[in-house]
């Protein structure tokens, strides 16, 4: 009898720990020290994520951060070799990267929406994308997510970059419409447009997203990862899904936590900034956030074999996964 009673308190502690466990990955007190790839500066759109690491919910999963703002840093190259176990990177970002053979695969959506905006000057009534035929636009080159966007954009209208004159100004957009050195260029949609506005220069808008529904950024990890450290993977969207969930319930909040992170935030108009904030969580905002929609992803692989950046089309299915989603 004594061993029978044994044996059932054993497997009931057994059983309680399977319970705690599906709710942190921390239970054994193991922490993770992460290097994750931002593919930008500190900035306050990164808002969720330093939300996340002062509430403690990364550390509840076990996982300490340490955040890559390197520029040169090619995260998605150092997740597919299994260097690193995530990387912040866009839609295109992973595709490319597959159809080089690289066992990237995207675990959440943290934008819903594509973030690129065609911003011009008034005076030349671009209303629609089709109003862009003929005209010359300035974007930093002929690489990432600005010259996806802009591609989409024409597309949309059934344009190319055939009907536009493209002018690479590097990183300059900003200065660029300010001195009206260019009259319409590329950038993100929270950042370009809202700095023209504060500076006192308006501008029109075409978002992307009102045209084309394409995969923007989100959590890259790799085939490797989800297969050997899948709890890794859940641990990293929970924390993330939180940090997402408090920042749009009280941008206040976040935008002060965010000051902390942000070297000189603080000193920085917050007027200007907490317009980049809320404009940031409309593209952020989702019935179930984190999840990816399979025809953002479909969309972006024709854009890619349209633009001929990928031979041909890939098998989409891979590219991303919405089993780790909260």
């Amino acid at each position: 009898m004594l061993k029978k009673l044994v044996y059932l308190m054993l497997g009931l502690a057994i059983s309680l720990s399977a319970c705690s466990s599906s709710g942190s990955a921390n239970d054994a007190n193991i922490v993770r020290k992460i290097k994750l790839p931002m593919g930008y500066i500190p900035n306050i759109q990164y808002a969720p994520f330093y939300v996340a690491v002062e509430k403690g919910y990364f550390a509840k999963e076990g996982i300490e951060i340490e955040f890559d703002y390197s520029f040169e840093t090619d995260g998605v190259s150092l997740v597919g070799a299994g260097e690193l176990p995530f990387a912040v990177a866009s839609g295109e970002q992973v595709l490319l990267a597959r159809a080089q053979g690289l066992p990237v695969v995207y675990a959440f959506a943290w934008y819903q929406q594509f973030p690129i905006s065609i911003v011009s000057a008034p005076e030349l009534n671009i209303q629609k994308p089709a109003d862009l035929s003929g005209q010359t636009i300035g974007l930093p080159g002929l690489f990432g997510a600005n010259y996806i966007g802009l591609q989409a954009i024409l597309f949309s209208a059934g344009l190319t970059l055939a009907d536009v004159t493209v002018d690479a100004i590097g990183f300059t957009q900003v200065e660029a419409m300010a001195t009206e050195q260019e009259k319409i260029v590329v950038g993100y949609t929270a950042n370009e447009p809202i700095v023209l506005n504060s500076q006192g220069h308006p501008v029109n808008e075409l978002r992307v997203a009102d045209y084309m529904q394409l995969t923007a950024n989100g959590i890259v990890s790799s085939e490797m990862t989800i297969k050997d450290d899948p709890e890794l993977v859940r641990g990293m969207a929970r924390a993330l899904a939180h940090g997402i969930e408090d920042t749009i319930a009280n941008p206040d909040e976040a935008y002060t936590i965010t000051t902390k992170y942000v070297e000189g935030l603080a000193n920085m108009d917050k007027t200007v900034q907490m317009l980049v904030l809320t404009t940031s969580i409309e593209f952020w905002q989702a019935e179930q956030i984190g999840l990816s929609d399979p025809q953002s992803w479909q969309n972006m692989n024709d854009l890619l074999v349209k633009m001929e950046l990928i031979k041909e089309p890939l098998d989409v299915s891979k590219a991303f996964t919405n089993e780790f989603i909260p």
